[in-house]
């Protein structure tokens, strides 16, 4: 049998406030497949961003493991885990961090200009994912220009520039009225549909988060299934 695409083990990891030491994450475990589109949710401080941080590497967990395609992510050097999320992890955050000096194209084909890939097939895709997102037309514009939920479209398809193998998106929708937030998850399935990416998504809202095929609670620091 096959390993898991992305599989985490007993990951534990804890703050320090004012002295004191809060559990946030307490032996979780989790196997996800390739392809999978997963919602996880929680109540608020459960440590759901804490998760995708550290499935991310943006962090560190104190103890566990983490394997991606069999690989384990936590026993790579600083410079292996740093080209490993480049190359293989896509991010959409709560607020879009768009450049606002630069267009909505040129912030898509940012991470691929920073790697130094060319420029005029990069510009190229750039657009082509922007038309992917429902923006060709708002290719030129810049941030100051775009709506809360164009500035969010922009910013999912600045994470799929370099073709990511797993998409992490914290809280894509907290910013937006329900409306626009329930666009954004239509185009996250939409995506995994199409691409194949696979996405892990995390969410206040437990509505949005049934419309999605897999759905996951951070309940007392640990993974379970939202639906038991």
């Amino acid at each position: 049998m096959s390993a898991p695409f992305l599989e985490v083990v007993d990951v534990f990891k804890s703050y320090f406030l004012n002295g004191k030491r809060i559990d946030v994450l307490r032996g979780v475990s989790v196997q996800i497949q390739q392809g999978e589109l997963v919602s996880l949710i929680g109540a608020s401080g459960s440590g759901k961003s804490t998760f995708l941080h550290v499935v991310g590497t943006l962090d560190l967990p104190a103890t566990g493991k983490m394997f991606f395609r069999g690989k384990s992510v936590f026993d790579m050097n600083d410079g292996e885990v740093a080209e490993f999320r480049n190359r293989s992890i896509g991010f959409v955050f709560q607020s879009h961090y768009l450049l606002p000096e630069f267009t909505a194209a040129e912030n898509v084909a940012m991470p691929a200009l920073i790697a130094r890939h060319d420029p005029k097939p990069t510009m190229k895709r750039a657009r082509e994912l922007l038309e992917r997102v429902g923006l060709a037309e708002r290719s030129d514009h810049k941030p100051g220009e775009l709506s809360g939920g164009e500035s969010q479209r922009v910013a999912l398809a600045r994470a799929l520039m370099l073709k990511p193998d797993l998409l992490l998106a914290d809280e894509p929708t907290g910013n937006l009225d329900p409306s626009t937030g329930e666009g954004i998850h239509a185009l996250l399935r939409e995506v995994n549909r199409d691409l194949g990416v696979t996405a892990v998504v995390v969410t206040h809202n437990e509505l949005l988060a049934k419309s999605m095929p897999r759905r996951l609670r951070l309940k007392e620091g640990a993974v379970v299934n939202a639906d038991d």
